[in-house]
């Protein structure tokens, strides 16, 4: 571990491990404060593009998560000879993937949804507003900390854009990755608000909109985009949940919500308290 870093950081138990490295519990040594230290492993970089990327992340998390309460935020940087160190936020409440599982594939109530996704989508909206794209909204890099406040992670994958700049390459996760990156040339931010789409419709029906054994059929699916609501798994579901989630979903870029739009429509804003009507279709 870096010698800065233990000067300034108790390093605790491993709380994660990933591709490129480890997460650990750590407590700061002038508060007492607990944070996590994720620890990307040099020799694990393959090539210069690889160090390239681990490098960005730490640069685009600090870009993306200053003044943005729904991100997970980065508190200092380290370097040594065999890894880079970043201090983060620590999200200890489990993520989105295990609160969906926990219900065991069930479908979760509006109301929670609902809140979920206006705080995913204000997270978003801050990094777009910054000419920030994720490119790779899933579950797993929603998490949430102690208190159960969702904190957007994992920016290895995220670009930057803007200035008429589109992005270009095929990154992100088969079930959640919009057509026009399956497709291959280039493609803006509103990438985005397509994956956040895959995950509501996962959240309130408790399977995922475009399905395939394969990766390749999952693509398959994506690209036709026949979105359907099957009755058996969405009859308890509203029509405004189901308006939004087209709205999402649209293969069409120019019509497709944009993370602000997503949050003035009517579902999210009606959402405190509001009982919602299933939609009898």
């Amino acid at each position: 571990m870096s010698e800065g870093l233990r000067k300034d950081y108790r390093i605790g138990e491993e709380i994660g491990r990933g591709r490129f490295g480890v997460v650990y519990r750590c407590y700061s040594l002038d508060s007492g404060e607990v944070f996590a230290v994720k620890s990307v492993d040099k020799s694990l970089l393959a090539d210069a593009v690889d160090r390239e990327c681990a490098e960005r992340e730490a640069k685009i998390t600090q870009l993306a998560a200053v003044g943005n309460p729904h991100a997970v935020q980065i508190y200092a940087m380290y370097e040594d000879e065999e890894a880079i160190h970043m201090v983060i936020d620590l999200c200890d409440g489990g993520d989105l993937f295990d609160r969906i599982a926990t219900g065991g594939g069930a479908e979760m109530g509006e109301a929670e949804a609902a809140a979920l996704v206006k705080s995913l989508m204000e997270a978003v909206a801050v990094c777009h507003r910054r000419g920030v794209a994720h490119r790779d909204l899933k579950p797993d890099n929603v998490l949430f900390d102690s208190e159960g406040r969702l904190r957007l992670a994992d920016f290895g994958s995220a670009e930057c854009f803007g200035d008429g700049r589109p992005m270009t390459g095929v990154v992100g996760t088969p079930y959640y990755v919009a057509p026009e990156v399956v497709a291959g040339g280039e493609y803006g931010e509103k990438v985005d608000v397509w994956s956040a789409g895959v995950m509501l419709y996962i959240m309130l029906g408790g399977i995922p909109p475009f399905y395939g054994e394969t990766a390749a059929e999952v693509f398959e699916a994506v690209l036709r985009g026949n979105l359907r609501f099957p009755t058996r798994v969405f009859s308890g579901v509203s029509s405004s949940a189901k308006d939004l989630i087209r709205r999402m979903l649209c293969k069409d870029v120019f019509r497709r919500f944009s993370a602000e739009q997503v949050l003035t429509h009517s579902w999210i804003t009606s959402s405190g308290g509001t009982r919602f009507v299933a939609d009898p279709t």
